[in-house]
């Protein structure tokens, strides 16, 4: 792969992560095709990194203790003697709670992706080789936090 393709790689993941272009917008603003973009959209799992910056992890957690404290309300309204839970109401608190767990470790994918964008874009005008190089070590970071 060549510098220039390098740099669009770069330009296109900036703009779909950053921005709200299409496809086809991002591809004319690098000058590849619509496809390109969309493999490397596929490839780099970009639409993964953008939902986790576009919604907060708090939002989420947020959300998911509602549930919990949903299900502990339902359980603590019932006659004393019948207050535990159902089979299914004891497996979505597991799942829930499964839930949490995940997204309280993934919380630190989405200050990795911000805080590696801010430093790629403070590093690049200072050398813009070192900056291509830390781009795609913080990639191959990034995928490895994911699994």
């Amino acid at each position: 792969m060549g510098k220039q393709s390098i740099d669009k790689k770069d330009i296109a993941k900036s703009l779909f992560l950053n921005g709200n272009y299409t496809q086809e917008e991002i591809a004319d603003k690098v000058g590849t095709t619509r496809q390109t973009v969309s493999r490397w959209i596929k490839d780099g799992a970009w639409d993964e990194l953008k939902a986790s910056i576009t919604i907060t992890p708090a939002q989420i957690l947020s959300g998911l203790n509602r549930q919990i404290i949903e299900i502990n309300n339902n359980i603590n309204s019932r006659e004393e003697g019948k207050r535990f839970a159902t089979v299914a109401e004891a497996d979505t608190l597991a799942k829930l709670a499964s839930a949490i767990k995940k997204i309280e470790t993934d919380v630190g994918i989405a200050d990795i992706v911000d805080v590696g964008i801010r430093f790629t874009n403070w590093l690049r005008p200072l050398d813009l080789e070192k900056a291509k190089e830390f781009n795609n070590l913080l990639d191959a970071f990034i995928k490895d936090q994911m699994r």
